[in-house]
C-alpha cells in the first residue's frame, strides 16, 4: 500500500474530473481556482499514483441496444484457489459481464450483466455461464427501472474542513 497526500484542491479536481473527464486543464483551473500549470501537475500526479486509473466514455446501454441489466449471483461447488481462478479467467473474457465481484454471503460472486433482450440473456445464461466448470447455482435479478446510476465516488470522507491535507491510502492490484 502506498500513501499520497491530497488537499482540498486535489479533492476539487477529482470531483470535477469525475463529472467531466474531458474538461481541459484551463477549465479545471477556473473551477478550482488554480493555474493551468498547477492543474496539469496535480492531475499528472493523481494519474501516476493511481488515484485516477483511466478515462473513458460512458455509453447508455439502452441507446446502444442493451436493454436488459441483470444482477446475477454465482455459487461454485468447490472453493479452492484453482476453481476460483478458472471461473474468474472465464468471466474476464465475457463482454456481457460488466462487473464481477467476489462476495460474502450465500453466493461466491456477484455479476452485473447486460444483454440486448431476455432471449439473449437466457442464451448467455444457459449456454455460457451455467456451462462454466464448478458453477452449481446461479440466481438472477432483472432490473425493471433505473433509479440511480453514477460513477462519481463520494469523497467527503477524505475532506475534513479542519484539515488542509489528508492522506489517501492507495492499494494497487
Amino acid at each position: 500500500m502506498a500513501a499520497i497526500s491530497v488537499d482540498k484542491f486535489d479533492l476539487a479536481l477529482l470531483a470535477e474530473l469525475q463529472r467531466d473527464g474531458r474538461m481541459t486543464n484551463a477549465a479545471l483551473g477556473q473551477k478550482v481556482h488554480l493555474s493551468t500549470s498547477q492543474v496539469s501537475r496535480r492531475v499528472q500526479r493523481l494519474e501516476e499514483t493511481g488515484v485516477i486509473g483511466h478515462y473513458s466514455a460512458m455509453l447508455d446501454p439502452e441507446v446502444v441496444g442493451l436493454g436488459v441489466i441483470a444482477f446475477t449471483s454465482v455459487t461454485l461447488g468447490r472453493h479452492g484457489e484453482a476453481e476460483g481462478d478458472t471461473f474468474e479467467r472465464a468471466i474476464a473474457q465475457m463482454p456481457e459481464v460488466l462487473e464481477c465481484l467476489s462476495v460474502t454471503g450465500e453466493a461466491d460472486y456477484m455479476l452485473r450483466v447486460v444483454a440486448p433482450d431476455l432471449n439473449a440473456f437466457s442464451e448467455f445464461m444457459m449456454k455460457r455461464l451455467l456451462k462454466l466448470p464448478g458453477v452449481i447455482n446461479v440466481k438472477s435479478n432483472i432490473a425493471l427501472k433505473k433509479i440511480k446510476q453514477t460513477h462519481v465516488l463520494p469523497l467527503d470522507h477524505v475532506a475534513e474542513p479542519a484539515e488542509a491535507s489528508r492522506r489517501l491510502v492507495l492499494s494497487r492490484s
